[in-house]
């Protein structure tokens, strides 16, 4: 369990201009060991905001919503939303604020990026956090992953009407939509389908992501390849009951990465975040703090 915080920090939201369009981003501020937090596939940075809270006071927490779903302001015409263009915008971030020696911690298809970022090579990493996430052969992960990926297939409007059945918790509920991702987590999900479900832009660009994923579906596969390059502390956190991300992954990324620790999680599905965020605060405040 953490510490006490020594005070309040204040959390502000900002904009940032990045090559595919303006993203929104959480920043606690503060001078110590700054965390980048990063969510998954039709998620925003409200995933984070219970682990944020964790760790506010010790840490700079900055928490990107990037454009995969649920964010507010659509991209660019002609922005790239592939996964790996993903990751490269996340280094963009990274750059654009002047980041260091940055926590970069993933969950679900944050996970992927992170991966897909340190395999490409960044100097403003200095560990890394990888929380049930995708990994290997599973992307799309699992029946959630593979379903939604499929709806990509589907015209923007197509798209969006197929999407409007998430306004209904029981549907939401579901293997297929967010039921084996959270086992306490609802009303967040609830919130994540707004900007989908009434901004055609967010439509568009979450096809955009889908199709991405589609047609580069070994992507992680071949980033696996060079995790053993990573030579910085890493942490893989696992959730003990997960139905999506197997947990053999978490044991092969862990001994895949050099200086990579296991950590198993009681009592929560994917998202951590959700279902264990004190658990998970802890970890990340380990890894930021431990030479």
């Amino acid at each position: 369990m953490l510490l006490p915080t020594d005070g309040p920090t204040t959390m502000t939201t900002q904009t940032i201009e990045l090559s595919a369009g303006t993203i929104d981003y959480q920043d606690t501020g503060g001078d110590g060991p700054v965390v980048v937090l990063l969510h998954g596939l039709l998620m925003d940075a409200t995933l984070w905001d219970t682990v944020t809270e964790e760790l506010r006071g010790r840490h700079r927490v900055l928490v990107p919503t990037l454009p995969m779903g649920a964010h507010a302001r659509p991209m660019h015409d002609d922005a790239d939303l592939s996964p790996r263009a993903l990751a490269r915008l996340v280094g963009e971030f990274l750059e654009r604020l002047g980041l260091r020696d940055v926590t970069l911690v993933g969950n679900d298809t944050g996970g992927a990026l992170v991966q897909l970022l340190i395999t490409e090579g960044t100097e403003r990493v200095g560990s890394v956090v990888l929380a049930s996430c995708d990994a290997y052969d599973n992307f799309p992960p699992g029946l959630t992953g593979k379903t939604v990926v499929l709806t990509g297939k589907l015209p923007p409007a197509l798209f969006g009407l197929f999407m409007q059945q998430m306004r209904v918790k029981p549907v939401r509920r579901l293997p297929i939509a967010f039921g084996w991702l959270t086992k306490r987590g609802d009303a967040v999900t609830a919130r994540w389908m707004r900007p989908i479900l009434t901004q055609a832009g967010v439509r568009r660009d979450a096809v955009k992501v889908l199709r991405g994923i589609a047609a580069d579906r070994r992507v992680l596969e071949t980033a696996a390849e060079s995790l053993a390059g990573f030579d910085r502390p890493a942490r893989v956190v696992w959730a003990e009951d997960d139905r999506v991300m197997p947990p053999d992954h978490g044991r092969r990324l862990a001994a895949a990465l050099p200086q990579a620790r296991l950590v198993i999680i009681p009592d929560s599905y994917t998202l951590l975040p959700l279902d264990q965020p004190a658990a998970l605060a802890t970890t990340i405040h380990e890894a930021a703090t431990t030479p």
